[in-house]
């Protein structure tokens, strides 16, 4: 497999997709890269800034002289098109998804007879927003990518796409097809769902002219973040992992009426150990910087309510040559959270422009 002058086909090219043709065109400029997605906005701009050669809006036999082949749709559709590719893929191409649920379609690959070429992918990445306008040729640095090869897949394939994979900046992981679906249903899909819901509960309690709307700044906002994601992706993760996604709600469920009767019971002890388990284990999870969403990188900074103050602050970071991504004011002030709420690029930025408002004797709180 030499990286530096393959083809690679991408069918579908959003928010991942599109960050990996990305990738592949910075790390190995010299390849060819085809793109096909029924959006033609993201294939011509993938095209104007230079990440594909050539692009189609139907699966043209060009895509036989592939050597890899990235299904990058949602997992339904990336099934239907595994049927069309199968009479146009030649036999020596590799055939990979990123889809966040394995099972469906390696039971695909399986009826079809295409196991051997096949080897299931999953980057750990990704974001609130999609689309190809959102992708970068750096979201897949220090992250997880699982491989999911199926027990026919040559064992050799599977060593060189996952030494092309790390080559892309991703630590390669191998795991069994059910083994990625219960662990992406417990830190990706529940995650997503609860996320969701939160924002439903206080949607429906939001009947005093949308009073809870404008003070939901701040914590809220932030724990609630991904469930401003695709609502037509997350249908189908729904629908395709509903089995693990049930057995973890279920058990969630059943620990949040533990939580009421306890606190029917008045039981404080149980209340101060269930925030502090929770606390002490949340500490422990490592902080990447690229993860199952993008890591958001804030400062919140106290500032006396005066004119003038958030530009003395604004000036102090560039002076310093630290660049604001956004910047703004927040409301109320929970528990680390500031009255003004800095955006940075990286967790570089963040950390320099927390040591220079310090050493101004700012109070500052990093996210």
């Amino acid at each position: 497999m030499n990286a530096n002058h393959m083809t690679i086909g991408f069918i579908g090219l959003g928010l991942i997709g599109g960050s990996i043709a990305k990738t592949i065109r910075r790390i190995h400029p010299d390849s060819i890269i085809y793109g096909f997605d029924t959006n033609t906005d993201s294939l011509k701009a993938a095209k104007e800034d230079g990440t594909l050669n050539q692009y189609f809006e139907t699966l043209d036999p060009t895509f036989s002289s592939c050597d890899i082949i990235f299904l990058c749709a949602p997992v339904s559709n990336n099934i239907e098109y595994l049927k069309e590719l199968k009479d146009i893929v030649s036999e020596n191409c590799l055939l990979t998804d990123v889809g966040s649920v394995k099972e469906p379609i390696q039971t695909a690959i399986k009826e079809l007879d295409m196991e051997t070429n096949f080897i299931g992918g999953h980057p750990m990445v990704g974001s609130e927003k999609s689309g190809y306008a959102y992708a970068n040729d750096h979201l897949l640095e220090n992250a997880y990518y699982f491989l999911t090869p199926s027990e026919r897949t040559l064992f050799q394939l599977t060593t060189k796409f996952s030494s092309f994979i790390q080559g892309l900046g991703a630590l390669a992981v191998s795991l069994k097809p059910e083994e990625h679906d219960f662990i992406t249903a417990a830190i990706s899909h529940v995650p997503h769902i609860v996320a969701a819901e939160l924002v439903h509960l206080v949607r429906r309690a939001d009947r005093n002219n949308g009073m809870l709307k404008q003070l939901a700044a701040g914590g809220f906002k932030d724990i609630t973040r991904i469930a401003s994601s695709s609502p037509v992706m997350w249908e189908q993760i729904c629908e395709n992992n509903s089995s693990n996604i049930r057995t973890l709600l279920t058990s969630m469920i059943h620990d949040l009426q533990e939580v009421i009767d306890q606190l029917d019971n008045k039981n404080g002890a149980y209340v101060n150990e269930y925030f502090k388990e929770a606390g002490e284990y949340r500490n422990s999870v490592p902080d990447h910087s690229i993860g199952l969403f993008d890591k958001v990188h804030k400062l919140y900074v106290h500032i006396p309510d005066q004119p003038g103050t958030i530009a003395t602050v604004a000036s102090l970071l560039a002076f310093n040559s630290i660049s604001l991504k956004n910047i703004g004011i927040i409301y109320n002030r929970e528990f680390e959270e500031g009255v003004l709420e800095i955006v940075l690029y990286d967790e570089e930025s963040c950390q320099k422009g927390a040591q220079v408002l310090e050493e101004r004797n700012y109070i500052v709180h990093i996210r």
